[in-house]
């Protein structure tokens, strides 16, 4: 007599979206490592909880010397989700030991605009009223972005009505632009690469910009409290002053 068989559960799933940052180590990679603590030593916090991908499109080492590098970000508490960019064929039967590799991410693909030579403002109300001719998605937060709080909005422009706390990030996939105060992180340009930052007054601890970036150390000393905006120009994250 055969046993009933038990009736089988549903097995649901979803997908979701989440921003990944993208890390893409290049050669000499004990300068790249170097420079990778300089930036931990900076911001702690920079890849806390954030999935990372590893473009290793630019090694061009065998398997057993990125299985190392891997190792070594680890080591700094980067935990890498992802890998994309290396030869399947160079990797061999040692792809098992790595992160699992992924394909069609969106790449950050927005025409450039040409940097002014100076801010075009003079009242930060009126920058931020001046919108980009892209049409893009955004995300509005009328209450401050607590210390610990993460916004996220990887498809657009995100607004923020208050002041974003220290140890508190706000990540972009275009500009950011905060009415109050930012003592935290601002990230933006992750999808739009022509994305700004805007603020009222800056004490940020980090800003970056499709992957350029200033700590608050870098940061020029006679901008703190003041009205900003910032943009990158090649590689390089320009901030200046509203006034």
């Amino acid at each position: 007599m055969s046993a009933e068989a038990s009736p089988s559960t549903p097995v649901r799933f979803r997908g979701r979206s989440l921003m990944a940052l993208v890390l893409r180590p290049e050669p000499p990679i004990d300068a790249w490592l170097l420079g990778l603590d300089d930036l931990l030593g900076r911001s702690p916090g920079y890849f806390t909880s954030r999935p990372v991908v590893a473009d290793l499109s630019a090694m061009a080492g065998e398997s057993d010397q990125l299985i190392r590098l891997m190792d070594k970000l680890q080591g700094r508490n980067i935990r890498v989700m992802a890998i994309e960019g290396a030869d399947p064929e160079r990797l061999g039967a040692d792809a098992i030991r790595l992160p699992p590799m992924v394909e069609g991410g969106r790449p950050a693909s927005a025409p450039a605009i040409p940097d002014p030579a100076q801010p075009d403002a003079a009242a930060l109300s009126a920058a931020l009223a001046a919108q980009p001719s892209r049409s893009v998605p955004s995300l509005m937060i009328d209450k401050p972005v607590r210390s610990g709080q993460s916004i996220t909005f990887a498809e657009g422009d995100v607004t923020i009505l208050g002041s974003v706390a220290s140890g508190a990030e706000v990540m972009a996939g275009g500009s950011i632009h905060i009415y109050g105060t930012l003592r935290g992180r601002a990230m933006a340009g992750f999808a739009h690469k022509d994305g700004r930052i805007f603020c009222s007054k800056l004490h940020a601890e980090l800003l970056a910009i499709d992957g350029v970036y200033k700590t608050a150390d870098e940061m020029d000393a006679a901008l703190r409290g003041k009205a900003i905006q910032a943009w990158t120009s090649g590689d390089t994250l320009v901030i200046a002053g509203l006034d």
